[in-house]
């Protein structure tokens, strides 16, 4: 098995890329969230790998993270998942989106990216329940403000804000709040715009 590639970055050609590493060009294919993630041509770069081994072809992936590589892994496990779809699902929301959108069972947030219908979306839900951990720093509120953070953030969805309006909300709010004081000042800076 192939787990890491430090090179050169020689093409881009999304989703693939091509990286020389002691003389030889490998491509890789790649989500975009680890595209957007890369240095210019000619510069050094580490992915973190997984290697498809098929009748007709060895393909590798890339990712920027190992928290990336660990949810494509457990995206390809899913029932009738394969390596493109959950390539499109890692370019189209993040480690730590995805892991929350499991965690609450919204496949709505499932179903905005292409190629992903009601009935994939329901099935991934139900396969990665408990599998998948958001990446440090992601999504999930509860670092810095406790289980408060949890708490108030819970109560803007069921108030009707979208979970980027909520978040960002969130993330502006001082360490040490309580649940009450969190909301109402959530609020306020929701108000604000």
């Amino acid at each position: 098995m192939i787990g890491r590639i430090t090179g050169i970055l020689l093409e881009l050609a999304p989703p693939t890329v091509c990286i020389e590493a002691g003389g030889l060009g490998y491509e890789i294919d790649v989500p975009m969230s680890t595209l957007y993630k890369l240095p210019p041509l000619g510069q050094a770069v580490t992915l973190h790998t997984h290697l498809s081994v098929r009748e007709d072809a060895h393909v590798l992936y890339g990712f920027s993270s190992r928290e990336e590589r660990a949810a494509f892994r457990a995206l390809i496990k899913v029932t009738g998942i394969g390596a493109r779809t959950a390539l499109a699902l890692l370019s189209g929301m993040s480690v730590a989106d995805l892991a929350d959108a499991v965690e609450r069972q919204e496949s709505g947030r499932l179903v905005k990216v292409p190629g992903i219908g009601k009935k994939t979306a329901e099935r991934l839900l139900l396969e990665l329940r408990g599998k998948l951990e958001a990446a440090p720093g992601g999504a999930r509120p509860a670092g810095r403000l406790g289980s408060a953070g949890e708490d108030v953030l819970n109560a803007l969805l069921a108030l009707g804000y979208s979970s980027a309006e909520s978040r960002k909300a969130l993330d502006a709010l001082p360490e040490g709040l309580d649940v009450s004081e969190g909301i109402r000042q959530a609020l306020k800076s929701l108000a604000r715009g």
